[in-house]
């Protein structure tokens, strides 16, 4: 399920109503974060308790759902005052096994190009 080369990850900043399933969750992806639902990237949600995540994306000829539910932990979900947040993939799995993306950070990306 999770990225790909090329595939981009989406977080909705603060809180999002966790009743909404496949429909009502991309109706937020093109109303209220301005983006494509269809695009294949993962558009990923949280609740107000910042107990459950779920993540939006498109395959090939359809919506899919992921959802993970806390029973004890909260997670470290970002409340900034932009609508959406561009994260990596290996962020998002960060973010999934509980780590603080504001506290950790990896190594930059870096990007060489051969000139001849």
């Amino acid at each position: 399920m999770f990225p790909v080369a090329g595939v981009r990850v989406y977080l909705a900043t603060g809180a999002t109503d966790m009743r909404k399933a496949i429909s009502g969750l991309s109706i937020l992806v093109g109303e209220r974060l301005k983006l494509d639902a269809f695009s294949g990237h993962l558009f990923a949600f949280c609740n107000y308790r910042r107990t459950m995540v779920k993540i939006l994306y498109w395959d090939r000829n359809g919506f899919c759902l992921w959802q993970k539910r806390l029973e004890k932990e909260r997670f470290y979900w970002p409340a900034t005052e932009e609508e959406v947040e561009e994260i990596r993939s290996q962020q998002l799995r960060w973010l999934l096994d509980g780590l603080d993306l504001r506290r950790i950070k990896g190594h930059p990306e870096r990007r060489y190009s051969i000139i001849y």
